[in-house]
């Protein structure tokens, strides 16, 4: 019987009236919902759901306990293995993962393991339920630079397991990219952001904000002058990347990464809040992932008419399909296999279009995506008052750059084995710093592994 109940269908903001405000998308499931959709699982004995999960929850487990009606000791048995449950079900892309891999998705669709796991930590937290236990101090002092999914669950990890731990923020709100990358419509931040970090300071990690490692204290001065043992570093991948086409210096012209984190960490959006941001009449947004996502929405919301510009087709968009389809239904329009070559400015040097040239699919590229390449004598302009980069992140150098001895690759990326261990004994790193840009949970999956190398670490010592 559990493999004939279709999958239940999530509530969500009608399209036409969610284009114009920023409250989240999808409402989740309520408990009726919510029981009927785990009594869809399978309950397999070799599941390969928590293989697939970067960070190894139990998922059969929590699921059988949401089909019973106790999500209580759901929320227990999630908590044993990641600290930011309520984000992951809403952003994790659990279609390559977890349910990627779910046995009713041979035949029919797979089990909705993240809108279970959104609904248990959404219930707990509404319930004010959580979960402090912890080994007695060991006195030993780990700092962790950065406050976003890999620093998070590293500290967690570690103050679960005796250490005293101090995260080290550059920014004023912790939360890494979960404040200044992912909408408020994808992710609520006073809701669900804060009260899960408020988790992680109920096990006893301090954080720090507005210091900046490289410049504030260094990494050296935290291990020599201030007594840390152990250093994660988790600070993501903030430097955008752009094209090196003509045009990229007039004014319209900006990265996702800033204008995300406008209307993101500094609520450009809030009438109420003085941060400025422009979107004109008509935005481009280049590129097809999450972020290029994002970037498309949110100026939508802002009250522009939104082009997406891809090179190729919407089969190879790196985008969660679940985001691209919210796009759409929103009236973000979309022109594939399309390249920009120049972005073209008025007599002001203000933006006024993009010049591209329209591609083909040709031979697979190193990524395993049919490489674009452009069709002779095919140059066309799109009328447009700014342009969104979305072309991916690198790793800010400046860590490394005050850092004698930690090795970093061409792409400014440290260098860290499986463990997360670096070429400086006692410094670790992981998530985007080490990756590039990549989604949230992989990082938790890193800052997870770190952890328990740590400990390894000054436990041998």
């Amino acid at each position: 019987m559990r493999n004939k109940i279709p999958r239940v269908p999530v509530r969500e903001q009608d399209p036409v009236e969610r284009a114009k405000n920023f409250e989240e998308v999808s409402y989740g499931y309520n408990a009726e919902e919510a029981m009927l959709e785990a009594s869809r699982c399978l309950g397999c004995k070799n599941p390969s759901c928590v293989v697939e999960c970067p960070v190894n929850i139990q998922i059969p487990q929590f699921i059988y306990e949401v089909e019973q009606g106790n999500f209580e000791k759901a929320a227990e048995i999630i908590a044993r293995d990641s600290s930011l449950p309520a984000v992951c079900g809403r952003v994790c892309p659990q279609e390559s993962q977890c349910e990627g891999v779910c046995i009713l998705g041979v035949k029919k669709e797979p089990v909705a393991i993240g809108k279970l796991e959104r609904f248990v930590a959404d219930w707990s937290r509404q319930k004010g339920i959580k979960f402090t236990d912890k080994l007695p101090s060991n006195g030993k002092k780990v700092a962790v630079i950065g406050s976003g999914p890999a620093g998070i669950a590293c500290a967690t990890d570690l103050a679960k397991l005796g250490y005293e731990v101090t995260i080290f923020e550059a920014l004023h709100e912790p939360g890494g990219v979960l404040q200044y990358g992912i909408p408020e419509f994808r992710l609520p931040k006073d809701e669900v952001v804060r009260k899960e970090i408020e988790n992680t300071i109920s096990l006893g990690v301090k954080i720090e904000t507005n210091v900046v490692v490289g410049r504030t204290v260094t990494i050296d001065s935290l291990m020599d002058n201030e007594g840390f043992s152990a250093v994660f570093i988790g600070s993501g991948a903030g430097l955008p990347k752009f094209m090196g086409i003509p045009g990229e210096n007039l004014n319209g012209v900006v990265s996702a990464n800033e204008f995300l984190t406008r209307s993101n960490l500094m609520r450009a959006y809030d009438p109420d809040y003085e941060t400025p941001i422009h979107v004109g009449k008509s935005v481009a947004v280049v590129g097809g992932g999450n972020v290029a996502m994002d970037a498309a929405r949110t100026a939508l919301r802002l009250g522009a008419d939104v082009t997406v510009v891809y090179r190729r087709t919407e089969k190879e968009l790196p985008a969660r399909v679940e985001e691209v389809h919210h796009a759409k239904e929103e009236g973000i329009v979309f022109r594939m296999l399309t390249n920009p070559t120049e972005i073209l400015g008025d007599e002001k040097g203000w933006v006024r279009g993009l010049r591209c040239i329209k591609m083909e699919l040709g031979e697979p590229d190193e990524s395993g995506r049919r490489s674009p390449v452009p069709i002779p004598d095919s140059h066309f302009e799109i009328d447009t008052d700014v342009v969104i980069m979305s072309l991916g992140t690198s790793p800010n150098p400046l860590i490394a750059s005050t850092t004698p001895g930690l090795d970093t690759n061409r792409w400014n990326g440290l260098v860290a084995d499986d463990n997360g261990a670096t070429s400086r004994p006692g410094v670790f790193a992981g998530g985007d710093a080490v990756t590039g840009a990549a989604t949230v949970i992989l990082a938790m999956g890193a800052g997870r592994k770190a952890a328990a190398a740590i400990d390894e670490y000054l436990r041998t010592k």
